[in-house]
């Protein structure tokens, strides 16, 4: 897997949860409370993106053959 970290040195960018500086250990973010976060709101559908919502089939009646 690729490092995503900047550089040494190089400036990070805000944590995203919280806006503190990103912590090396949990990067991009700041500390594990708010990756966890983070992984609380994808886990919660907070996350999504945008489009045309999904066609579910409709149900059909089964029939004698399915029992």
């Amino acid at each position: 897997m690729p490092d995503d970290s900047p550089p040494m040195g190089a400036r990070r960018p805000p944590c995203p949860i919280c806006a503190k500086a990103g912590a090396e250990a949990w990067w991009p973010f700041c500390s594990k409370r708010c990756a966890d976060i983070d992984l609380g709101r994808w886990f919660s559908g907070r996350y999504a993106i945008p489009g045309e919502p999904a066609e579910v089939p409709a149900a059909s009646e089964p029939d004698e053959s399915d029992f």
